[in-house]
């Protein structure tokens, strides 16, 4: 889970609050020696790893992620997991699918498991998107590695009534992610945007998006994977009077809430800001001098 692109005026962590609810209805994190089932490039940088691992995948809620261990069976480095967004996830085959940014050593650690070989899995961790009852119509988007939050949410919708438009932004047409799922979910509303055809600007996507949804705009907008869009989500939210969840990425040590290293820096109360693993990583969008 990548950093957001912080080129926006106040960090979105700044501005969101926990989703409410007690915990309860999240599934039991478990672990597995996951079986390496594809592992190949995708894309521009990045690399999907298909992994056996059962009861995560039959369990695991949309939002939610998952820590996967680099180091293989004898070795000591690298030490800390790595938390990933599940990308997709088939119960029945009991598969989860990564979408890894390859960009440090223990991603190419990674990348570099080969079909056959097992790797440590924990998850599902996390408080994943939540789609209210009410809900018909949800509008997702990501940007790059950070769309994979977002995927899951268009699996869960198909074939129910839930309509779901989706964006998916990236610097160019080979950095784009996402559109694969989203087809195969069914999507029809889906817009590939990408900067060197600057279909990806803010102020451009917000013409298009109102332009194309302003008859019927959705109740629920997610995103993930950019400060600006983000941004961009709070204004069409109060355009359309929607609800709008952001998923936080970050850096994590233990993915639990053990270690208490990635809070999101914003109080809710007198002892600690909400922890982006325990608490999150999805949170409502809402500035202070909104309310919403």
């Amino acid at each position: 889970m990548n950093t957001l692109d912080t080129d926006a005026g106040i960090p979105v962590r700044d501005s969101v609050t926990p989703l409410r609810g007690s915990g309860t209805d999240l599934p039991a994190p478990t672990w597995h020696r996951a079986r390496v089932l594809a592992s190949t490039p995708y894309g521009r940088g990045y690399h999907f790893l298909r992994l056996e691992a059962p009861s995560i995948a039959r369990t695991c809620q949309a939002g939610q992620f998952v820590m996967l261990t680099a180091a293989r069976d004898g070795e000591t480095d690298p030490v800390l997991p790595r938390p990933m967004a599940v990308y997709g996830r088939n119960p029945e085959a009991g598969t989860l699918d990564i979408l890894l940014g390859v960009v440090g050593d223990g991603t190419r650690r990674l990348a570099s498991f080969r079909p056959g070989e097992r790797m440590l899995v924990v998850g599902p961790l996390g408080r994943g998107f939540r789609i209210a009852a009410p809900t018909r119509r949800v509008l997702l988007v990501g940007r790059g590695i950070g769309t994979c939050s977002l995927t899951t949410v268009a699996q869960e919708c198909a074939g129910t009534d839930i309509e779901i438009a989706a964006v998916a932004s990236g610097r160019s047409a080979d950095r784009v992610v996402g559109a694969d799922v989203y087809r195969a979910a069914g999507v029809t509303r889906l817009y590939e945007v990408t900067d060197d055809t600057g279909a990806s600007d803010p102020a451009q996507l917000r013409d298009l998006l109102t332009a194309e949804l302003d008859q019927a705009p959705p109740q629920q907008i997610m995103t993930c994977g950019s400060e600006r869009l983000a941004r961009l989500c709070e204004e069409l939210g109060r355009r359309w009077s929607a609800d709008v969840q952001v998923s936080l990425e970050a850096h994590m040590a233990c993915g639990l809430g053990y270690c208490h290293g990635c809070a999101t820096g914003t109080r809710s109360g007198p002892e600690e800001s909400p922890l982006i693993c325990a608490d999150g990583p999805v949170f409502r969008l809402a500035r202070a001098d909104t309310g919403r």
